[in-house]
């Protein structure tokens, strides 16, 4: 019997074992996408305790607190912070098989060198021993710098004043990289009862009365100027699905109107409005050289119930299966047409999609870059052994996986780092089987090269990042 998570953990071949730790264990992370405050990183926090940093914001965890009949109390309530931790380590004991467990374990024994497992017999050992490390030796900079990470996107509205990634460019004593990404899906979601105020907000922000298509998209523009000069190249959106639906300016502009104007737009409305907007984003992204990315499959705040108390991203979204492969191919095929589509990475949350996604960017593919359209690491509720091998099986199956740029946290935890680690454990077991299997030479050269690649180099030259590529 193997001991739990050992250091082959996940490694069931010799030539896993070689590739991950040969080539994959001590690559740098570049984390192109997650949902950390650069405020903390700048102010460099220190957490108080474990919860803070680990339960705090976590909905994933929370959700599976809630399958274990955990009061919301413990959860997202006013309970002590000792006693959420408690009642997630009983609850961390029963998540056998759930990525959950490995990644938890995984930040223990590397930021907290706990080997042991979290359960309600360990609790109070764990709770100390983090909590003192808390307080004497980590903070937000020194976990980022320790997990040897390179560089950071944030999530950024365009409204946003980016102000505390100016003063993290500014401060010479921190030499990660903190970047903007521009997510404009408040401007996008004209269906939002929000949307009047948000345009009015941003009417403020560019200094631009927006009143039609033409002086939104002059107000975007602005806003994107204003993200470029702060070193932003990387765009994302979150979509219910790529749509296609075109009309005329006059259409979209009839369309405003009426939403401004306080009356509620059709879905055949929505979906043109969101057709033009996306397709004058990504025209924006192609000029400007910004890398757009796509997440879609996602059906958000399904318990009305709890919606009304705790709002959205509090753990009550589910998949999506509409996600018509016609229109996302249509998309990309209009912008085709006057040769503007822009580095593209498409990610759905459907795992069923995988074959769609590999062969709709077999399509599109060029010179730009290699791999310039991406089939993206596999996200949210299939982040796990199973789905990144299927999404990374079904890369290989219909396109190039040498070229893959490889995983990121989409996480708000400054200690998710370590799902870098499982991810590529999870590659080289797969490579590695291939491998051992004669499917694969046993190439040292040519396998260090694809396993660098998509640990970190593929996106380093993917993105244009001012970074090294590890040899």
């Amino acid at each position: 019997m193997k001991q739990f998570m050992d250091k082959d953990f996940l490694l069931s071949t010799e030539s896993a074992k070689t590739l991950f730790h040969n080539y994959a264990e001590n690559m740098p992370i570049l984390d192109y996408h997650c949902h950390i405050n650069p405020q903390e990183i700048y102010e460099d926090r220190k957490f108080e305790n474990i919860t803070q940093v680990w339960l705090g914001g976590d909905h994933y965890k929370w959700r599976q607190m809630r399958s274990n009949g955990v009061d919301e109390k413990y959860i997202t309530g006013d309970a002590s912070d000792h006693d959420k931790f408690v009642k997630w380590a009983e609850t961390m004991e029963k998540l056998i098989g759930n990525p959950l467990y490995h990644w938890s374990h995984l930040e223990l024994q590397r930021y907290f060198g706990f080997t042991g497992h979290l359960c309600a017999d360990t609790a109070e050992e764990v709770w100390n021993l983090c909590n003192e490390q808390l307080q004497n030796k980590w903070s937000v900079r020194s976990l980022i710098k320790a997990s040897n990470v390179t560089l950071i996107c944030t999530t950024d509205d365009p409204v946003d004043t980016l102000e505390w990634h100016k003063k993290i460019a500014a401060d010479d004593t921190f030499d990660v990289q903190v970047k903007p990404a521009w997510r404009p899906d408040k401007a996008t979601n004209i269906e939002k009862p929000t949307y009047k105020a948000y345009i009015d907000q941003l009417s403020a922000v560019s200094g631009i009365e927006i009143k039609d298509f033409a002086s939104l998209k002059a107000a975007i523009s602005n806003r994107m100027d204003y993200f470029d000069e702060n070193g932003c190249s990387v765009s994302d959106h979150g979509l219910d699905y790529v749509c296609y639906l075109p009309a005329t300016d006059e259409e979209i502009d009839a369309i405003m109107a009426k939403k401004l104007g306080g009356e509620e737009v059709t879905e055949i409305e929505m979906i043109k409005y969101k057709t033009a907007f996306m397709m004058f984003l990504a025209k924006q992204y192609n000029k400007r050289n910004w890398a757009m990315q796509l997440h879609y499959g996602c059906k958000r705040d399904n318990n009305a119930y709890m919606f009304e108390k705790l709002g959205p991203d509090t753990g009550f979204d589910c998949i999506n299966n509409y996600a018509p492969a016609a229109q996302t191919a249509d998309f990309l095929n209009a912008l085709s047409a006057t040769n503007e589509v822009p580095r593209t990475i498409l990610y759905s949350l459907n795992p069923n999609d995988d074959a769609v996604i590999g062969t709709i960017i077999g399509c599109f593919q060029d010179t730009q870059a290699a791999g310039k359209l991406q089939h993206g690491s596999a996200w949210w509720f299939n982040d796990h052994k199973v789905g990144m091998t299927n999404q990374m099986t079904s890369l290989a199956n219909l396109g190039c996986l040498g070229n893959f740029i490889g995983m990121l946290t989409d996480s708000r935890s400054f200690l998710s780092y370590t799902r870098h680690e499982y991810f590529r454990r999870v590659m080289c077991a797969l490579i590695g089987g291939w491998v051992e299997d004669g499917e694969y030479p046993d190439d040292q050269k040519a396998l260090e090269k694809i396993v660098r690649g998509i640990c970190y180099n593929n996106a380093v030259k993917y993105f244009g990042f001012d970074l090294k590529i590890v040899e």
